[in-house]
């Protein structure tokens, strides 16, 4: 039976039996999609800025005008989900996401580019919490759905260093608009493909928390703002009333989560001490990790004077190393547990990270950048699984769409604070230095600065593992089962 004769909506079996590489490959060019879309546009942040005379300030905003709602609505996408359908959310994020890439590749002015940018992250919290949840109902718990989330993990690992790369190249050889436009054609194809081959997992039906949606994308929009606005002006004026505003926010949409019949953030999520920390320990590798797709490339280019394509290649052996990493973690994970993966890759990161905090203006990319690149693909490859699998390990399978929302939203939220604090840092180094210094030099301290910051942040996630995640002679016990999240659980 040929694919184009497959016109019935899958049903609750799924086919992944039939066209598993096909249902596989459908499910992560989701997750690439909006992973690579979350730091593919910082390499061609210097084409955007000449071409629609964004101020500094405001370059900023492109990366964080598709992270925040991304990171502040994923709850409410996840529990879409699952009161309307998983696959039918997932179809209609999707959707979302791939006209907002036409209008952004479109965009005549900042004003417009930043509000397709905003839509393309209200696109992602649909499509993408529901990805993993699809992926859980169409591979059968084993071998099968291991292979299957190795290859999610792998892409979510690479998700970086790829978007690098495409940004890089597309930006060289044609536009920057062609960065977000490369997304219409996939998006397409995983519009029409997923009602036919992809199965619907049984619904929970419910409430929507709509004001705890917006209290929460409120509260972490205005955070954000409070420290690129501090990287511009100072911590006077506006700044402090912005961190006051953010926190009543956020500690609204915490009364609500305690209060609400149907939370969007099951507060009973975070009461096993290793998944919160593990949802901790995340959100402080994300604001760490994606500061690497601002500064490393603002390095490549500010003071080396890279081309967007050389800038794009130079993440080539890091996404190289994520890959091949990635495979053996998954054959290791069963034989160790996840604790000391997670360990030993934190540790490769932070010292990969440490190594970038000594950038200055006489760096040169094989002794500055190069083997930083290649320690972080080694940390990366080597610990997303196994966190991940720590996370997601015995969720229920009620909680199964909450649970993705609760874990792609401390990534995201992560990401988008990480780069909003080591964004201030990069500032105050700028305008603390000496007015005699040359602009290459200043630039690379910043950096340099920022990266110490981000080193700051890794330290914290492996205190977190290190002291409250899976004691040791759990861990092993532990292995297999992480490595396949038992229900319906996603992430």
């Amino acid at each position: 039976m040929s694919l184009s004769s497959t016109t019935r909506p899958a049903t609750s079996e799924g086919r992944a039996g039939q066209y598993p590489g096909v249902v596989l490959a459908v499910i992560v060019a989701c997750q690439m999609m909006v992973v690579v879309d979350a730091t593919a546009m910082a390499v061609a942040l210097p084409e955007i800025q000449s071409g629609l005379h964004f101020s500094p300030t405001g370059l900023a905003w492109v990366l964080n005008a598709y992270i925040l709602p991304y990171a502040g609505l994923l709850l409410l996408g996840g529990r879409t989900g699952d009161v309307f359908g998983r696959r039918r959310t997932f179809v209609a994020g999707v959707a979302l996401f791939t006209a907002s890439s036409l209008l952004g590749g479109l965009a005549p002015s900042p004003g417009w580019l930043l509000a397709a940018r905003a839509l393309q992250g209200v696109g992602a919290a649909f499509a993408a919490p529901g990805a993993m949840s699809l992926l859980m109902a169409n591979f059968a718990e084993g071998p099968a759905r291991n292979r299957a989330l190795a290859g999610y993990s792998t892409v979510a690992g690479l998700g970086m260093a790829i978007g690098m790369i495409a940004s890089g190249v597309l930006t060289d050889v044609a536009s920057w608009r062609w960065v977000l436009l490369v997304n219409v054609p996939i998006g397409l194809a995983i519009v029409v493909l997923t009602p036919r081959l992809v199965a619907e997992p049984p619904r929970n039906p419910g409430r929507l928390d709509v004001p705890g949606a917006l209290a929460a994308t409120a509260g972490l929009s205005v955070l954000a703002w409070a420290f690129i606005n501090a990287s511009a002006h100072g911590w006077g004026g506006a700044t402090p009333v912005a961190l006051v505003a953010a926190a009543v926010l956020l500690a609204l949409f915490v009364l609500r989560q305690s209060r609400a019949a149907q939370p969007l953030m099951p507060l009973r999520l975070l009461a096993d001490r290793n998944r919160t920390s593990g949802y901790l320990a995340m959100a402080f590798t994300m604001a760490s990790n994606f500061t690497i797709s601002l500064f490393v490339p603002m390095f490549l280019q500010d003071v080396l004077h890279y081309s967007a394509l050389s800038a794009g290649l130079a993440f080539l052996p890091m996404a190289l190393t994520v890959f091949v990493v990635s495979r053996s973690t998954r054959r290791l994970l069963p034989l160790w547990g996840p604790r000391p993966l997670i360990l030993g890759g934190l540790v490769l990161c932070a010292v990969g990270i440490g190594w970038l905090s000594r950038l200055d203006g006489g760096s040169s990319y094989a002794g500055g950048v190069l083997v930083p690149l290649f320690l972080l693909g080694l940390g990366i490859g080597t610990f997303l699984m196994p966190l991940t699998g720590l996370i997601l390990g015995g969720v229920p399978p009620q909680d199964a769409g909450a649970a993705s929302g609760v874990l792609q939203t401390f990534q995201q939220s992560g990401g988008a604070l990480g780069i909003a604090v080591l964004i201030t840092v990069y500032g105050s180094s700028l305008r603390h230095a000496a007015p005699d210094t040359p602009r290459a030099a200043a630039t690379a301290h910043g950096i340099g600065a920022a990266f110490t910051g981000a080193t700051a942040f890794l330290l914290l996630a492996l205190l977190l593992i290190a002291l409250t995640a899976l004691p040791l002679r759990r861990a092993a016990g532990a292995g297999a089962g992480a490595a396949a999240p038992q229900g319906s659980g996603s992430s």
